[in-house]
C-alpha cells in the first residue's frame, strides 16, 4: 500500500520545481528546510528511490564517493538518451545532446562489442565558465 502524505506531496512539488536541473538529496533537503517542511533525510531518500523506480526521476551516479544526482522527467516529456559532462571545478552536471556521439556509440558497439548506456555516461573536464576564469 502506498501512502500519500503531506511530506511526500512537498517533496514531489520541490522535485517538479527542478525542471531541467539536476539535484542531490542534500540540495533537495535544503530546499524543503527553506520552505519550512520538516522531513527526514531517510524519508526523502526512500521517496526519491521510489520516484526513480517509477520513472518519474532519472538517477545518475557520477563517480564513487560523489553524491547521486537526480533529474525530474515530466510525464509528457520523453527525454532522449544523452551524455553528461561533469565540471571538475564547479561540479555542474551538463546535458550533452550531440549527434556526433551517435557515431562513437555505434563504433564502440560494432568494433569493441560494448554497449554504452548514454544515460549513465559522464565525461569529466572543465566547463566553459570555469575555463574562462
Amino acid at each position: 500500500m502506498k501512502y500519500n502524505t503531506k511530506q511526500k506531496a512537498a517533496i514531489l512539488q520541490c522535485v517538479e520545481n527542478t525542471k531541467g536541473q539536476h539535484f542531490t538529496i542534500d540540495s533537495l533537503c535544503e530546499k524543503l528546510f527553506e520552505k519550512g517542511v520538516s522531513v527526514g533525510r531517510t524519508t526523502v531518500y526512500r521517496y526519491l528511490e521510489r520516484l526513480s523506480d517509477e520513472g518519474i526521476l532519472r538517477k545518475y551516479s557520477a563517480a564513487l564517493g560523489e553524491s547521486v544526482c537526480y533529474q525530474y522527467v515530466e510525464v509528457k516529456q520523453h527525454c532522449h538518451e544523452h551524455f553528461h559532462l561533469k565540471c571538475e571545478k564547479c561540479g555542474s552536471l551538463i546535458h550533452m545532446e550531440c549527434e556526433e556521439l551517435e557515431g562513437i556509440i555505434e563504433h564502440i558497439n560494432s568494433h569493441h562489442g560494448f554497449r554504452l548506456n548514454p544515460l549513465k555516461t559522464v565525461i569529466y573536464g572543465i566547463c566553459e565558465g570555469c575555463a574562462a576564469k
